[in-house]
């Protein structure tokens, strides 16, 4: 159905595109900020400057509750935890402390079962699917109720936009993965607008010298004040205004996420738009939320999740070490992950105070996945292609190689041989990014992973300075 709506929505007019974007993002409207929304935004902001006592205690309530009830109506929870012989009355008094005593549950077991086994069997009104990026293999789909998401929509209005000096009302523009403008489509405007969220949409894969200018008359005729979405795309736009000598609007603030946020961006971003960036790492999976407070320092938000930052042994990081993030999201009763391996990692401060004066723990660092930057023959430059292998279920892991300008490679790891059509829809959407390329695509048993037991998403042998 999704795909059948995608296919009309590009052979619409360039009008009727906004207008289908704009009833689109009524519907995400209501979703997000309808219903307890504002009710749950004024709890958020009175636990925003709780004790670190007090937050111990309250995420402790939460986690019982969460534990019980995976153990009533989740079957794959209700089967572990019976196996390791706990029982309600255990878990009703369940505490932080002991949760390392749970298994760490592994990406690909959830893959397995996220649509079955890790399903509520009483599910809350109103839910829907929705995929994680996927950045290094199939997407993982994660249900949203309509009071969950209305709940992580307070919590991320509290502890990022308003941080960040906005709110949800803000007129912005943001660059993500969403493909507005059609496939195939190299004309000016390279965004679309959605009126309800006064919201305007632009292209993550037409940013380069010769578009810049049609980038900041769309910020200019729509007034945005402020920009979000992914920190590459972001920042390659700055640059290249900036490069092209055009003036753009000041802005309040850049808020990014998906890529780590570097000093040089930072930086960029002051002397385009005379703004702040602030930082953040969340996800699809809802299960944690790291923001950037009003003095820059990276707090870990207790509201959305018990975040653990643990060493190779497995035991708690120290102040001042680097550590992987295993996560139990607090929010999601359709649908719980608890000790959920994210695949991130983040550094722990060694100063846990923070002139903000909320209890919220402090890290230096997030590590995140750093991935190399893919230049196009016609200058523009991207980072980000987890939408090439979006429903097609067979592929595990995915690598993005350029060797030269125009050949690329793909390496795929998968569970059973692609289909014809299947690697046929792979060309057809990396064309789609890429323009006319020579493509090569190769089943693998394993992608090599790095000392982190990581591996690069997207690599690329071709420098900037070479494109040119």
């Amino acid at each position: 159905m999704k795909s059948k709506l995608e296919a009309i929505y590009h052979k619409l007019p360039f009008f009727f595109q906004n207008l289908a974007i704009s009833a689109f993002g009524y519907y995400w409207f209501n979703r997000r900020f309808g219903g307890v929304f504002k009710q749950e935004l004024s709890a958020t902001k009175r636990r925003a400057f709780l004790s670190a006592h007090e937050w111990k205690n309250w995420q402790e309530q939460s986690l019982r509750r969460l534990l019980r009830h995976a153990f009533q109506q989740v079957p794959y929870y209700r089967d572990l935890l019976k196996k390791m012989g706990l029982t309600e009355e255990v878990l009703a008094h369940f505490e932080i402390e002991h949760l390392p005593t749970l298994p760490i549950l592994e990406k690909a077991i959830f893959r397995e079962g996220c649509t079955s086994d890790f399903l509520s069997r009483t599910l809350e009104d109103n839910g829907t699917f929705l995929h994680t990026s996927g950045s290094t293999g199939t997407p993982l789909q994660i249900r949203y109720s309509l009071r969950m998401q209305q709940q992580y929509a307070a919590i991320y209005e509290a502890n990022v936009r308003n941080w960040a000096g906005v709110n949800w009302k803000t007129p912005r523009g943001v660059i993500g993965g969403r493909r507005v403008v059609p496939d195939g489509i190299t004309s000016e405007p390279y965004y679309r607008y959605n009126f309800i969220e006064k919201q305007v949409y632009f292209s993550a894969y037409h940013i380069s010298t010769e578009t810049a200018g049609n980038y900041v008359e769309g910020m200019k005729r729509y007034g945005i004040e402020y920009l979000e979405g992914y920190a590459s795309a972001n920042y390659f736009l700055a640059r290249f205004i900036e490069e092209s000598g055009i003036q753009a609007p000041r802005l309040k603030a850049v808020l990014t996420s998906s890529e780590k946020l570097t000093p040089e961006m930072r930086d960029t971003f002051r002397r385009v738009y005379g703004c702040e960036a602030f930082d953040s790492y969340n996800g699809v999976d809802v299960c944690n939320l790291i923001s950037e407070c009003e003095y820059h320092r990276l707090h870990i938000v207790p509201d959305a999740g018990i975040l653990e930052i643990v060493n190779k042994e497995g035991k708690p990081c120290l102040p001042g070490e680097t550590g992987e993030i295993i996560s139990t999201g607090l929010l999601n009763y359709d649908q719980p992950l608890i000790r959920y391996r994210v695949g991130d990692y983040v550094k722990l401060s060694v100063d846990q105070q923070c002139p903000c004066g909320r209890s919220m723990p402090v890290i230096d660092e997030i590590i995140g996945r750093i991935e190399d930057t893919v230049i196009g023959s016609d200058g523009r430059e991207m980072m980000r292609f987890h939408g090439i292998t979006i429903n097609i279920p067979c592929i595990i892991e995915s690598q993005v190689i350029q060797h030269e300008l125009t050949r690329f490679e793909i390496k795929l790891v998968v569970s059973q041989q692609p289909s014809t059509d299947e690697l046929a829809t792979i060309r057809k959407r990396i064309f789609s990014q890429l323009g006319d390329i020579e493509l090569d695509i190769q089943i693998v048993p394993s992608i090599q992973r790095g000392p982190n037991g990581k591996f690069k998403a997207v690599i690329s042998q071709v420098s900037r300075n070479k494109a040119k």
